[in-house]
């Protein structure tokens, strides 16, 4: 369990970097085939062209709403997910896109979704706050600050009272950490012992007020010791330390029934979304963590000394990535919108299955 404790001064790059892959000899990432380190490093790869392309689109006005980028955060969506089993589950915030993609979603129907066609991944009725594949045990995706933490801990509910050994990983952003609903969750999640794992991928930055400014102790996971809760921080820009200490906890997850709550140092190179005008923070803190924590470039890096990468692979694997990108965009402008009569489907049950319903009366009034 962490004792550390951390300054309030501005998030510093050195700091964040002091312990850079002091989790590649963990025995989860030691065991790693030269293979599974390459995908690894495809997914880094592939959320970051994604997010790239996704921006793009936006600026064309392919895009409405909100849309916020993970680039910069890919090493925590890729390390975490690249550890599930069949019975682990993941549920995040509105930073969503990167979580998606690491349990397998489809630049396609991630991409249709953003441009609210039919063929996305909530039937266009989600957007870029609101992915889900169920059959991934992925569960979005919620647009509420904090709202997904009682579902996480719902979840590890089911697992723990259908006797299966799994977990549920819940992400949140550091801003989400004074939310009530928060504390709440950690308390039953602490008097119940529920196998979630709540990740607080701290970038820094709520919105567009800094750690500092947002909250009294800023070493937020310490605050699960008020629930009896094991808790650590981790270097979220090395993939080997995401992985490392995310899989400890799921040992605890898994053989003990426990909750851990993990925090995990990063940033976001864009703005709180696109429409982010920055001005709470230096272009010189965000061209310094470019330069020494980028999480996509540092693995590469690492790949590249232990000889695991060459030069032409990594071209490839770009190249590959941009493509399949492209490609998505395509595909999402020729994807239809949903169709008038898909707009009260998927928000009632019973209206869908009327066939069980025993509620009386109307539920949706159209006259």
């Amino acid at each position: 369990m962490s004792k550390k404790t951390t300054s309030k001064d501005k998030p510093s790059a050195k700091n964040a970097e002091a312990s850079l892959n002091s989790g590649a000899t963990a025995p989860i990432n030691a065991k790693l085939s030269k293979k599974e380190k390459i995908e690894i490093y495809r997914k880094l790869v592939r959320i970051r062209r994604f997010e790239e392309r996704t921006l793009r689109s936006y600026q064309q006005g392919k895009i409405a709403g909100f849309l916020h980028l993970y680039i910069g955060q890919e090493a925590i969506a890729v390390g975490t997910t690249s550890l599930m089993g069949p019975d682990d589950h993941v549920i995040t915030a509105y930073r969503d896109h990167g979580h998606a993609l690491g349990v397998g979603m489809s630049m396609n129907e991630c991409m249709a979704e953003l441009q609210g066609k039919y063929t996305g991944c909530s039937k266009g009725k989600g957007g870029s706050m609101h992915f889900f594949a169920p059959d991934k045990n992925y569960w979005g995706g919620h647009g509420i600050v904090g709202g997904q933490t009682p579902l996480g801990a719902g979840l590890a509910f089911a697992l723990k009272h259908e006797g299966k050994k799994g977990c549920c990983m819940c992400f949140m952003g550091d801003g989400a950490v004074n939310q009530g609903a928060v504390h709440e969750s950690l308390n039953i999640a602490g008097l119940w012992g529920l196998p979630v794992i709540y990740i607080i991928e701290n970038n820094q930055y709520s919105m567009g007020t800094s750690l500092a400014r947002s909250s009294a102790s800023t070493l937020l996971a310490k605050r699960a010791e008020g629930y009896d809760i094991a808790w650590e921080q981790v270097n979220g820009h090395s993939l080997y330390d995401v992985r490392a200490k995310t899989w400890e906890a799921m040992e605890r997850a898994h053989n003990e029934c426990l909750p851990t709550v993990i925090e995990m140092a990063t940033y976001r190179h864009r703005g709180h979304s696109v429409s982010d005008n920055e001005k709470y923070r230096d272009k010189a803190e965000i061209e310094e963590y470019k330069r020494t924590s980028d999480p996509v470039i540092l693995f590469q890096n690492t790949l590249l000394e232990e000889k695991t990468l060459t030069e032409e692979l990594i071209k490839t694997i770009n190249t590959e990535a941009r493509e399949e990108a492209e490609n998505a965009v395509q595909f999402a402008d020729q994807s239809p919108f949903p169709p008038e009569e898909e707009l009260q489907r998927d928000v009632y049950w019973e209206e869908d299955n009327p066939e069980h319903k025993t509620s009386q009366g109307k539920i949706f009034f159209n006259d």
